[in-house]
């Protein structure tokens, strides 16, 4: 950087990158990361799901980390929220359940039932 009109340049460039992330249409995966969920292995859950992520190159979804969910007893949980707000939410995982969830859910857009919150209920 040798100039002012160049720092202002990247100060510009930096700030419409961060516009355009803003207000892309991104779903999140959000893991419950409290103690109730680490014990009952939420942690392999959300490595799972980071590594399908990356393995298929799918960029539109972020994965983040929450504290208890207030389900202990259905740990590990993650929710999927679509960009829409709707909200889906998975129950009793594991990693293979993870990698299943982003090829069916994420890439087919069919949310896997059979690992919902309601299913379990049943």
């Amino acid at each position: 950087m040798k100039s002012v009109e160049e720092l202002k340049a990247i100060r510009e460039k930096a700030l419409k990158e961060i516009s355009i992330r803003e207000n892309e249409d991104k779903t999140r995966i959000v893991v419950g990361m409290a103690t109730c969920g680490i014990a009952a292995g939420a942690r392999p859950v959300m490595n799972a799901f980071i590594e399908e992520l990356e393995k298929r190159n799918i960029r539109n979804v972020t994965v983040s980390m929450t504290g208890c969910i207030g389900i202990c007893r259905l740990e590990p949980v993650a929710e999927v929220i679509e960009a829409n707000g709707q909200k889906t939410t998975y129950v009793k995982l594991d990693a293979e359940k993870a990698r299943r969830i982003v090829a069916e859910h994420i890439v087919n857009q069919k949310p896997v039932t059979e690992f919902t919150i309601g299913a379990a209920e049943r």
